[in-house]
């Protein structure tokens, strides 16, 4: 009997706040209201709507999954421009095609995506 293996291609996102840890030094309780307020309002509910699943939650952190990379890049550029400007995420997304691994990186100060072939 011969083992088969199933492949899919699928981009992580791993995301988290920009400066948790000094916004919690200076107002913890607001601070973590505000995290589940924009998890539960923004963040969860735009990662479905991109055929999306989050795979792990780490105090401000998460990682999600999502079909393709488009996918991926739109739910982060949506949470960036929706998102409250005290909570900023910063996404860096892996993807996998056929084998090959690429990396992509939104930065949280440009519009610039990069990865290791080039830029968008």
């Amino acid at each position: 009997m011969s083992e088969t293996t199933r492949r899919r291609l699928a981009a992580i996102v791993s995301a988290d706040v920009v400066g948790y840890s000094r916004l919690m030094g200076v107002d913890e309780v607001g601070t973590h209201a505000r995290l589940k307020a924009n998890y539960s309002d923004l963040v969860e509910p735009k990662i479905a709507a991109h055929e999306g699943r989050v795979v792990k939650l780490m105090g401000d952190g998460l990682l999600a999954e999502f079909p393709s990379v488009v996918n991926a890049v739109d739910w982060t550029w949506i949470c960036k421009r929706e998102s409250p400007a005290a909570m900023t995420i910063y996404h860096v997304i892996n993807g996998s095609n056929t084998g090959s691994e690429s990396t992509w990186a939104i930065s949280s100060s440009t519009a610039t995506i990069s990865s290791a072939t080039g830029s968008i």
